[in-house]
């Protein structure tokens, strides 16, 4: 006797309680959906309050520095090249080498010529003393014209002698004082040729020691140094190139001094002050090398206000979109020396905004120059040299160099 219903192909029919079961299991589906969705909003929410408020980062973020370019301050034949791309170079060190013959040449040119005014300068204080010495006979002269003058007045007034000698002695007189004025002027001309000066103070000896100095910086400059440590990068010279003064030759990059430019969005500014830490990583080295950093200024302008071609916004067909300002961010110079930078890498910032004590901009002006060079200095210290050597060779003594 069967105990359950069949159909007419002898099958069972399927049980009634399957719908339910579906239903059911469909239920619990959206329930854990629904917890899910507001585990994750929580999760966000928490996350946001806790973190993602308080950071800010871009991958919009490359490696900049100081490309300081080798340019010739005078013109001339390239005889050498002392540094190739790549190649780390000392401040001071000799990049290119000119042809320094006509360097040279006119060098000697100035020496002569200020040895010669050396020596016309110290004839003009060897006129003073001889006009002095002048003076003082014309001095002496005139006093005996006039002694002879006083005797033969007094003996013609007495009728011992003639009113014609009389006459004689008083034009004696005349011609003395004549030549004693004479002499106090031509004294007093020497003397405004020499006034308050020494041997090489004077005007003319100034003058030539001048021109001494520009043929020594124009010789000089004919070998172009390194201004700073860094490496050598777009080399462009060539040997036996004649270069023009301002000509590009090649550039040389010290890297201990890069730093990031981070190009944020407008909207990620609101909080971002100056002072705060960043931490970045780059592509070079991955996530394994973390660079820690300080928010060093915010850009004062976005990116396309600066391009070549800004944009016209008053065009009409205007479309917004959202800009990025440059923030320059300060990297730690002991971790750039483990793990060097190059200019142009990218890399990955990560603002913390917590500390918000700092200012947007600036407030105080620079106290002193940001990047410096002291390999010319000595250029001129030597040129100094050579003209008080010079002036020294070629003067009297040092007792006429202090009259």
């Amino acid at each position: 006797m069967a105990t359950a219903e069949t159909t007419a192909g002898g099958k069972p029919d399927a049980p009634q309680e399957t719908p339910k079961a579906n239903k059911g299991k469909r239920r619990l589906f959206l329930l854990l959906l629904l917890v899910i969705i507001v585990l994750a909003g929580i999760g966000v929410w928490v996350w946001h309050d806790l973190y993602g408020q308080w950071y800010e980062s871009t991958d919009d973020a490359y490696v900049n520095g100081n490309v300081v370019a080798i340019t010739p301050l005078t013109g001339g034949t390239v005889t050498s090249i002392g540094a190739d791309d790549g190649d780390l170079v000392h401040a001071g060190q000799t990049l290119i080498t000119l042809d320094p013959a006509d360097a040279r040449i006119a060098l000697q040119n100035a020496q002569a010529n200020l040895a010669k005014t050396v020596r016309q300068v110290r004839g003009y204080f060897s006129n003073v003393d001889a006009q002095k010495a002048q003076v003082l006979a014309r001095k002496s002269d005139l006093q005996r014209a006039q002694d002879n003058y006083n005797r033969r007045k007094n003996l013609a007034a007495a009728g011992a002698i003639s009113q014609e000698e009389l006459a004689h002695a008083r034009d004696d007189l005349i011609s003395a004082q004549s030549t004693m004025a004479n002499a106090e002027q031509t004294l007093a001309t020497s003397r405004a040729l020499v006034d308050d000066t020494v041997i090489a103070s004077h005007p003319d000896v100034q003058a030539a020691a001048a021109q001494v100095r520009d043929a020594y910086l124009a010789q000089a400059r004919a070998t172009i140094v390194a201004p700073v440590t860094g490496y050598v990068a777009k080399r462009t010279v060539q040997l036996g190139q004649r270069l023009q003064p301002g000509a590009t030759t090649m550039a040389v990059i010290p890297l201990d001094q890069v730093w990031v430019d981070a190009n944020f969005k407008e909207t990620q500014l609101r909080h971002m002050r100056i002072g705060q830490p960043v931490t970045l990583t780059a592509d070079l080295y991955g996530s394994d090398v973390e660079y820690r950093g300080t928010v060093e200024s915010l850009g004062a302008g976005t990116g396309s206000a600066f391009s070549l071609l800004p944009a016209q916004n008053a065009t009409g067909n205007w479309i917004k979109i959202v800009q990025r300002v440059p923030v320059r961010i300060k990297l730690d110079g002991e971790q750039l020396k483990q793990h060097p930078l190059r200019i142009g890498l990218s890399t990955l910032a990560d603002v913390d905004l917590h500390d918000q004590t700092g200012a947007m901009l600036a407030q105080t002006a620079p106290q002193q120059a940001s990047f410096t060079t002291d390999v010319y200095d000595k250029q001129l210290g030597e040129a100094d040299d050579m003209i008080n050597r010079l002036i020294h060779d070629n003067s009297a003594s040092a007792k006429t160099a202090q009259r």
